[in-house]
C-alpha cells in the first residue's frame, strides 16, 4: 500500500523505514534519480570504493596481460615508455 510522504523545505524526501527494511537501504545507499512528468523513480546503485575499483581492473590488467603473452617486466617497459621514462 503506497504511503503519502511529503518534502521537505531543503527537498530532502524520507523513504518509510518498512520500505528501507525490506529492500535493504542502509544509511549512506546511492541512488540514480530518474524524473519525468509527474513520476519520480529511485534506482539502487552499488559504487564501488577505491580500493575496490582498483582490486577489479589489477585483475582485467593481469587478465589481459597474460592473455596478450605479456611478462611483468614487458608490461613495465611499456609503461615507462608511454611515460617518456627510462625503463628500470
Amino acid at each position: 500500500m503506497p504511503e503519502l510522504i511529503t518534502m521537505s523545505s531543503k527537498g530532502q524526501i524520507v523513504i518509510p523505514q518498512e520500505i528501507r527494511d525490506k529492500m535493504g537501504f542502509a544509511k549512506g545507499s546511492s541512488f540514480a534519480v530518474f524524473g519525468r512528468e509527474d513520476t519520480l523513480i529511485l534506482k539502487k546503485v552499488n559504487v564501488p570504493s577505491a580500493e575496490e575499483a582498483f582490486a577489479k581492473i589489477h585483475k582485467w590488467g593481469n587478465s589481459f596481460a597474460k592473455g596478450a603473452g605479456l611478462k611483468e617486466e614487458e608490461v613495465e617497459g611499456r609503461i615507462h615508455r608511454g611515460r617518456g621514462l627510462k625503463s628500470g
